[in-house]
């Protein structure tokens, strides 16, 4: 999918915050200094272009709804960052967050621990008999 400028994440935002809506509804769920309504349409307009929301005609207006969540969004989004400035390392990345100390050693410990605890769940998994 293509890439997005910060004000069409703004808007997908505003969307998913909604759970779709309206150019007008969708204003309100955006942060101040809110965009013009026909910038924000224009934005909604080309989300729809790129794939990640669709635009329901209804009356003179159109409707919009995400066609991509935020978790498939931020998954995306991260993996993209990875790629193109840690060599595709989500290591480097943590090594990066570590040197220029925007992470801390209970941080470290707190995300070894989580690893820890998904790779016991995968190995419960597949040790599971199947049906």
């Amino acid at each position: 999918m293509e890439p997005l400028t910060p004000p069409e994440e703004a808007a997908l935002r505003a969307v998913w915050q909604a759970g779709g809506g309206f150019v007008k509804e969708l204003l309100a769920h955006l942060p101040a200094p809110r965009p013009p309504y026909t910038t924000l349409a224009s934005t909604l307009r080309n989300l729809a272009r790129k794939g990640y929301v669709r635009g329901e005609k209804l009356g003179n207006s159109y409707r919009f709804t995400a066609l991509v969540g935020a978790d498939d969004y931020q998954r995306r989004s991260l993996g993209t960052l990875v790629r193109q400035h840690f060599q595709n390392s989500y290591k480097e990345l943590v090594s990066f967050f570590a040197k220029e100390e925007k992470i801390s050693a209970d941080d470290l410990r707190d995300i070894l621990r989580l690893i820890d605890e998904g790779e016991q769940a995968a190995d419960h998994e597949a040790k599971a008999p199947q049906s």
